[in-house]
């Protein structure tokens, strides 16, 4: 069995790329890295690396010729930030970059294209939890990129019977994740920690997340591949957590953290929980670690 794995020098992609080495599926990774840290150091040994990125025609000859039976999409932009003052290129990276991704599997005959969405298509919706059902209202152009990429996948899906999975993600956290880029709260908490900093909080903190640690992530992404129906599903804790509880669990590991406040930032949500009830009743996967224990583990190995 052969996979590819855009972007699988990164945050998530290196946990999976790791995860589905183990399962002895060869892997190939086509990424640029932009976004990536060192952890593309300890995946090369056993994968191989096309630095590529996802938009250009190298990047679709790799998947023509590699021939992979799943593709994993995992590369994108993913800055909320960067989407406000660049909308053009989120959605070149995002919008482009899934397209070409599409047009290389459908004519390389992949089995199931796999792909890394958002809560962010959602936007600020009052009602938590959020199904797959609901609504889809993006506040911010890194939330109408994705929407729009999962708006291709499924027409490809009609038009050329390409087979999919969207997992629209909660708030993933873990370690090796950089506070930089993509890098989502946890992992700037941790950065001010190392530098014995304040965590600082954007607005009154009482705004709240659905964080997932990434191996939970990686276990939904490797049951997708056994997901014989196409459709969208929420990999995500069913748990909404406020960021003045996520600071708690922080002072819980270590007493002498002080937290102070900051302006709120533009584009973001106020509330974001995704129930997991149809991907644990279709998908065969329910996530293992509750917030804690993930904190904990994300603090000793980071």
């Amino acid at each position: 069995m052969k996979a590819i794995v855009t972007g699988g020098a990164g945050f998530i992609g290196s946990h999976l790329v790791k995860t589905l080495l183990e399962k002895q599926v060869e892997v190939i990774i086509l990424d640029d890295l932009s976004a990536s840290g060192d952890e593309h150091e300890m995946i090369l040994n056993n994968s191989r690396l096309y630095q590529y990125d996802v938009k250009s025609a190298d990047a679709y000859r790799v998947v023509i010729e590699e021939q992979p039976d799943f593709v994993f999409h995992l590369a994108a932009q993913a800055d909320v930030t960067k989407s406000i003052l660049a909308p053009v290129y989120d959605a070149d990276v995002n919008i482009g970059g899934t397209i070409n991704m599409l047009e290389a599997s459908r004519t390389a005959g992949v089995k199931k294209f796999i792909f890394a969405s958002t809560s962010a298509v959602y936007g600020d919706v009052q009602k938590l939890p959020i199904t797959e059902d609901d609504p889809v209202l993006p506040i911010s152009f890194y939330g109408i990129s994705k929407l729009a990429a999962e708006r291709y996948i499924q027409l490809f899906h009609d038009l050329y019977q390409l087979p999919y999975t969207i997992l629209r993600y909660g708030n993933v956290y873990g370690p090796g994740q950089r506070s930089k880029g993509e890098g989502g709260v946890v992992a700037v908490f941790l950065e001010r920690l190392k530098r014995r900093e304040p965590i600082m909080i954007h607005g009154d903190g009482t705004q709240s997340r659905d964080f997932i640690y990434v191996d939970d992530i990686v276990s939904a992404n490797i049951a997708a591949m056994d997901l014989e129906r196409s459709g969208i599903f929420h990999a995500s804790t069913g748990t909404s957590t406020s960021i003045l509880d996520l600071a708690a669990c922080f002072q819980q590991l270590e007493a002498s953290v002080d937290v102070a406040f900051t302006s709120e930032r533009t584009g973001d949500i106020s509330h974001s929980c995704l129930s997991n009830e149809k991907a644990i009743a279709k998908m065969n996967w329910k996530p293992a670690v509750d917030i804690f224990e993930g904190i904990k583990k994300t603090w000793q190995l980071s």
